[in-house]
């Protein structure tokens, strides 16, 4: 009785254990089917616990050792890096991270998972793109664009996260008065989400909007309604810093959580 008892707890155990606690900041649809079609193929259910970055963030840290989560999704690699900073992630490593996965979009704790270029956005009817040739994210701060360029405000990560490319790129010096001069440049006090800078294009109140590349493409898909579609039809993208280094890349990127109860298949899901 008792050897009937400990296969059946067994038994459970290896139940319970066929299951990864995914912690996301994330709410796609393609996601969940991700997810499902992970499911499918080996059985490891996905629990999803969808929230923002901060308050799943402090979860993670009050909870420590107790804590059910196994990967921790973010959205920016600034994210990321504050999240390893803060001791949230282990160490992982994969031979399908290193062949899949370019170095530059990956670290120790983390592995990038999707891409997207922060952008430039511009009306062919208010600028012809022989204007913007050679132009550089650089270039913004001129005073041949004065009153022209939306953006979203400055505590947007998106925006952080390029900023903090030119810093790297150009040194904090030359960032400050950029900066400055860049700020003279808005066509309106900074609002709105990406879709709002490139709604102001299309409407012509801005020559110019920085977006994420995946936003236009949402509004041309018509899933943000019809108003938003046409609108997105009247605006061009235009990649910068072509020339040089290339366009502002961001991604999507997933760690391991250092207390991972199940880190097995945490790194099953993510390759």
């Amino acid at each position: 009785m008792r050897w009937i008892f400990l296969i059946l707890l067994f038994s459970f155990s290896k139940l319970f254990a066929e299951e990864v606690n995914l912690f996301t900041t994330r709410h796609y649809e393609s996601d969940i089917k991700i997810y499902k079609k992970f499911t499918k193929k080996t059985g490891i259910k996905v629990n999803v616990v969808a929230g923002k970055s901060k308050s799943l963030e402090k979860r993670i840290l009050e909870e420590g050792k107790d804590c059910i989560g196994d990967i921790f999704f973010l959205a920016d690699v600034g994210r990321l890096i504050s999240a390893e900073k803060k001791n949230i992630f282990q160490k992982i490593s994969s031979s399908i991270f290193e062949s899949e996965v370019p170095s530059s979009f990956r670290s120790e704790y983390w592995i990038g998972i999707a891409k997207r270029a922060r952008i430039i956005f511009y009306s062919p009817s208010k600028i012809s793109k022989n204007e913007l040739k050679d132009l550089n994210y650089e270039n913004l701060s001129e005073p041949r664009w004065k009153g022209q360029i939306a953006i979203r405000q400055a505590n947007n990560v998106y925006n952080q996260s390029l900023i903090a490319s030119l810093i790297e790129k150009n040194g904090l010096d030359y960032m400050k008065k950029w900066l400055k001069d860049f700020v003279n440049n808005f066509s309106r006090k900074p609002q709105g989400n990406d879709r709002a800078q490139i709604l102001s294009v299309a409407s012509g109140e801005s020559k110019l909007a920085i977006a994420n590349t995946y936003y236009y493409a949402l509004m041309l898909s018509g899933k943000k309604g019809k108003e938003q579609q046409l609108a997105a039809q009247k605006v061009k993208p235009f990649f910068p810093n072509q020339n040089n280094r290339g366009v502002h890349m961001n991604i999507s990127g997933v760690g391991v959580l250092k207390y991972s109860p199940n880190k097995e298949n945490a790194i099953k899901l993510i390759e």
